[in-house]
């Protein structure tokens, strides 16, 4: 079983570390997890991760170095265990929005490989959706990243040049199908329903449709003909929807995310 550093415990390292030991990937006691202060994870360390506050020894027996700060802090972690990753025997995996390989390349050293991976908050419960990406991983690094974020939902490979926008349309994304959802539940209250009804009935209501997609493998539009009916109250409540911009703001909102998402770090 590969060794494994996460330097960075915060929601998504943990998730992912958890997601790691609930699939059998590896054992706790091959995940090294970081932390400045790790008096408060006594949690983790009951359930058998080893922790360090020592990011340079962390990765000294890592065979996979899993990046996940913020990027506000990358640079300080990137000095700390910069000589410490050997080339040919660790592999470097990023989930730091706005960095890419080259980034830390230009501080570890042209020889790492490094790949990017960006999953969203639903790592937590095995559901994220994650893209990864590299512009010198060999394949079969590639393939073992691929297989380590199939623990915890599923995965798509991506040109680098997409992970900024892939940073927008399924991390940021999270947060606005979250939003719709709320609405939906809003509405709810709206017509009649108490709120923990109405919030019942718009979170099934959305996970029928995700899980419609996904089994039927069929497009929104096609679904959505099927509850359409003339002069129907369906496409009655779509069409005002469209009228007060719904399908423009999500766009919008996803553009900005990922415009921001591009200036996150700095050298």
């Amino acid at each position: 079983m590969p060794k494994i550093t996460i330097i960075g415990s915060g929601n998504i390292g943990l998730s992912l570390a958890k997601g790691l030991i609930a699939k059998a990937y590896c054992n706790a006691s091959d995940i090294t997890l970081t932390r400045r202060n790790i008096r408060n994870m006594s949690q983790e360390a009951k359930l058998g991760f080893k922790l360090s506050d020592n990011n340079r020894e962390a990765v000294l027996d890592a065979n996979i170095i899993v990046l996940a700060v913020l990027p506000q802090q990358l640079n300080q972690v990137l000095e700390q265990i910069n000589g410490a990753v050997i080339a040919d025997k660790q592999l470097v995996v990023s989930v730091i929005s706005g960095v890419s390989c080259r980034d830390i390349r230009h501080k570890l050293g042209d020889a790492v490989q490094v790949i990017r991976a960006m999953p969203n908050t639903a790592i937590a419960i095995g559901q994220s959706m994650t893209c990864i990406a590299s512009d010198n991983a060999h394949e079969q690094h590639m393939d073992e990243v691929t297989r380590l974020f199939e623990t915890v939902g599923a995965v798509v490979t991506i040109n680098e040049d997409l992970m900024t926008s892939a940073t927008a349309l399924c991390a940021c994304g999270i947060a606005f199908f979250l939003r719709s959802i709320r609405a939906a539940s809003q509405g709810g209250v709206e017509i009649g329903f108490h709120a923990h009804d109405a919030l019942k009935m718009a979170v099934q209501t959305a996970k029928g449709a995700a899980d419609l997609l996904l089994q039927m493998q069929s497009h929104p539009e096609s679904e959505i003909d099927k509850v359409t009916s003339p002069k129907g109250c369906t496409i009655a409540g779509l069409n005002e929807m469209e009228h007060n911009g719904f399908s423009s703001a999500f766009i919008k909102g996803i553009k900005l995310s990922a415009e921001r998402a591009g200036g996150l770090y700095k050298e």
